[in-house]
């Protein structure tokens, strides 16, 4: 039989031993390996440390923790993470049973329950959407192990959680599919609103830089819109808890001045262990200073070398922000339906993600609702890449003629990346065609069955299957990487989202589609007539 209960002093060694027997010594986070700080966490008003026993032998077989403080004093979120069992006790509901029982003690305590479950670990999401926990979000490569790994972000709510959450959040596009999502998967109604008008913030000129003194966080407290009223940033911590336990947990803060005066500050913290940095805390008094800020922390973080991601949780109801943070660079990760509590309300929140390292194309095998997450959250950062390469050969591409560099940015965040080695097919003749490519890098050739020559060669710069997209008929040639090839790819779904929000792109690229197929079916005719030719 096995029995859930809360650790005592006496236990902290056989935790200790089971988070050895599941990681090694691999394990990021080194005090589940110490003896005195696994004590303290036993005695912690702060967490709760559970322990399974089996009962016959007196053993503890495993562990699991709900860590009470995760958000702001006020928050009210736990997260229900460290749940580990012995190798050799697997298979017979240890995890199950601990997940139960953490549910049960802590319901009646906090609002939010969140669950960092690791993707290479699908058990472990299981047993939490099992016990009611939705996925909303998945952060790559945020935790550093053997090698890195994503982790998936899962809610629950309790009490009054839902009653007191704001409806009708606003948000940019570019967040908008993962939002739908994540109400869907947590039961809520999906009424976000998007903000096609909302506008990045200017930039502050002329500005300086310093990090916070005694005197600066005095002169801070006194910048009301940062400490209190209109809160856009969300974090574990914030300027009035106190330079004594911002210290404690290694926070900095760096403010801007203008001739001495101080404009606002950002407040971020650090995993040295996992290579990751988090804002908390944004004050400005100015929209153009908290923009000058961010600048300023993301180059901090790009210089560094030893960081792997930022981010950073803004409100669902924050558009302008939003944009902002997206034009440096962050990308949204994760949707937290009321996450926060503020005033007399629960807020969305919206976790945007900038990563320092090169994503991961796959992830491992997940549930079907994790993986409609991972697959919306990853598609930007994979396309992120080919963003510069897009602009880069702009004037090259016929498609984007005419198209400003909003445009482009929107168009690059629906595409996908795909590479093929010489000699693979991309697409063949009588195929459907639903997709069209834009070659990036490389070249095709271009195939009719029972012909011995080829029709033509596309490079770099121009498109393939735009006859058939166009026409949502099969494609009349065969296109062959004669060089690695690597393209930007759209497919009719994809296209269709976007102009739900950006018409004025789709009206771009199909008269772009149309001049160019004009153009290019012209020049098959002169080849022919030449003795050589090429086609679509």
């Amino acid at each position: 039989m096995i029995d859930i209960r809360e650790a005592r002093a006496q236990d902290v060694e056989a935790i200790r031993d089971i988070f050895y027997a599941s990681y090694g010594s691999a394990y990021p986070h080194p005090q589940f390996y110490d003896v005195d700080q696994l004590t303290r966490f036993v005695y912690s008003d702060g967490q709760l440390l559970l322990v399974a026993e089996d009962t016959e032998s007196g053993r503890v077989i495993g562990t699991a923790s709900v860590i009470l403080e995760v958000g702001a004093l006020t928050d009210l979120v736990a997260e229900f993470g460290r749940l580990a069992v012995l190798p050799e006790a697997r298979n017979l509901g240890v995890g199950r049973k601990l997940m139960r029982e953490r549910l049960n003690r802590v319901r009646d305590r906090v609002h939010v329950g969140l669950v960092e479950g690791r993707t290479v670990h699908p058990y472990t999401l299981r047993i939490a959407e099992a016990n009611g926990f939705a996925p909303v979000g998945l952060v790559p490569l945020k935790m550093r192990m053997a090698q890195r790994e994503s982790l998936c972000l899962l809610t629950q709510y309790f009490g009054d959680a839902l009653r007191l959450r704001r409806n009708h959040p606003r948000v940019i596009p570019e967040v908008y599919p993962l939002a739908q999502l994540a109400l869907e998967h947590s039961g809520i109604e999906r009424d976000v609103i998007v903000d096609e008008e909302a506008r990045a913030f200017h930039r502050a000129e002329g500005l300086g830089l310093r990090e916070m003194t005694t005197e600066g966080y005095s002169t801070l407290l006194r910048i009301e819109r940062g400490r209190v009223r209109h809160r856009e940033v969300f974090g574990p911590l914030r300027l009035h808890y106190g330079l004594f336990k911002l210290k404690s947990e290694h926070s900095h803060y760096l403010m801007a001045v203008d001739e001495g005066r101080i404009l606002g500050a950002v407040g971020w913290n650090e995993d040295t262990l996992d290579g990751v940095v988090r804002v908390f805390e944004l004050i400005a008094l100015e929209d153009p200073v908290a923009r000058f800020l961010l600048e300023a922390f993301e180059r901090t973080c790009r210089g560094r070398g030893d960081i792997a991601l930022a981010e950073i949780d803004v409100s669902a109801d924050a558009p302008h922000l939003q944009r902002t943070l997206l034009e440096l660079g962050f990308l949204p990760a994760a949707y937290l339906p009321a996450m926060v509590f503020s005033d007399v309300e629960r807020l969305d929140v919206v976790k945007m993600v900038r990563l320092y390292i090169e994503p991961k194309v796959g992830e491992p095998q997940l549930s079907p609702r994790a993986a409609a997450i991972a697959d919306v959250v990853l598609k930007p950062f994979l396309s992120q890449r080919i963003q510069p390469q897009i602009e880069a050969v702009m004037g090259d591409l016929r498609i984007l003629h005419g198209m400003d560099a909003d445009q482009v940015r929107r168009l690059a965040g629906a595409c996908r990346v795909v590479s093929y080695p010489s000699g693979a097919t991309i697409f063949g003749e009588g195929e459907p065609g639903s997709t069209f490519y834009i070659l990036l890098s490389g070249r095709a050739e271009i195939r009719h069955a029972g012909v011995a020559q080829p029709l033509g060669v596309v490079s770099a710069g121009e498109c393939l299957g735009e006859m058939s997209f166009l026409t949502s008929g099969p494609h009349s040639a065969t296109a062959i990487a004669v060089a690695p090839v690597e393209a930007a790819t759209l497919t009719h779904a994809e296209l269709d989202q976007l102009l739900r929000f950006r018409p004025d792109i789709g009206l771009t690229i199909y008269r772009n589609l149309a001049a160019g197929l004009g153009a290019k079916l012209g020049r098959i005719a002169e080849e022919r007539a030449g003795g050589a030719g090429e086609g679509v």
